[in-house]
């Protein structure tokens, strides 16, 4: 898929991961719809990209709000040519605590329903307008990325529920790809190891620098612009369809 004058819907594009693909695409003569809660803060990024970005709030666990955010990108741009689904939270909680308490159960729901359910659910409602795509010379219409995680594999102490979520993602990757195949709609995912985002910066050197050792080479936080260069590669290489690909500098967590 030539990324030029392409429109892609970007889930979580006001921060992170999210607004360094909105970044790369748009340097690449690419089109951007942000969808994020903050639509404070994704004005403000859409405005910084140019008349080649705009921006909707969005609620991607409501099927409600992702249809109205899925209209107004159509009427915006007149197409969507691809899906990026960054929007995620993270949780820390053991699955039974101190005083033998209990996880939460609706911490546990709360982070199933913006991880796992509204990436399914921009994906789905995406992907319903990228079949309406004419077709280019291989038959292609379209793509997903989704987000996962190293935790999908490695899930350290107190992520059972982040862990779990993004699990999900990866197992849905390859059904998503062979359902979506007859529209020449592909499926790939993204399963980042310890990124340099808002959300790793806040957190305490004693958080980060442990991370930062189990990475093999190079021994740094990873760059956003570095998933937005994945993201990108997808989306011109045809023939990667129904993959999770971990961008991770060769981390494998531990429990702790």
């Amino acid at each position: 898929m030539e990324i030029a004058n392409k429109v892609v819907v970007i889930t979580g594009g006001a921060s992170g991961l999210g607004q360094a693909t909105a970044e790369e695409v748009v340097a690449r003569n690419g089109k951007v719809m942000i969808f994020d809660r903050d639509a404070g803060r994704a004005g403000e990024v859409a405005e910084s990209l140019g008349d080649n970005a705009a921006f909707v709030e969005c609620d991607v666990t409501s099927e409600d709000s992702v249809k109205k955010a899925v209209g107004t990108t159509m009427d915006r741009f007149g197409a969507i040519h691809a899906c990026v689904n960054c929007a995620g939270v993270g949780s820390a909680m053991k699955t039974v605590g101190r005083d033998n308490q209990p996880h939460d159960l609706g911490v546990f729901e709360s982070v199933v329903a913006i991880n796992l359910i509204g990436t399914f659910n921009v994906l789905r409602l995406c992907a319903a307008r990228m079949a309406e795509n004419d077709p280019d010379e291989e038959g292609e219409r379209g793509l997903v990325v989704n987000t996962a995680s190293v935790a999908a594999f490695d899930g350290q102490v107190g992520q059972v529920a982040y862990a779990a979520t993004k699990g999900g993602v990866v197992g849905m990757t390859l059904p998503v790809a062979r359902d979506l195949a007859k529209l020449g709609i592909r499926c790939n995912t993204i399963a980042p190891g310890i990124f340099n985002t808002p959300l790793m910066n806040a957190a305490p050197d004693k958080v980060k620098q442990p991370l930062i050792e189990m990475t093999q080479f190079p021994k740094r936080l990873g760059y956003p612009a570095e998933y937005a260069q994945l993201v990108c590669h997808m989306m011109e290489n045809r023939f990667l369809n129904g993959e999770t690909i971990r961008l991770d500098g060769g981390i494998r967590m531990q429990p702790r």
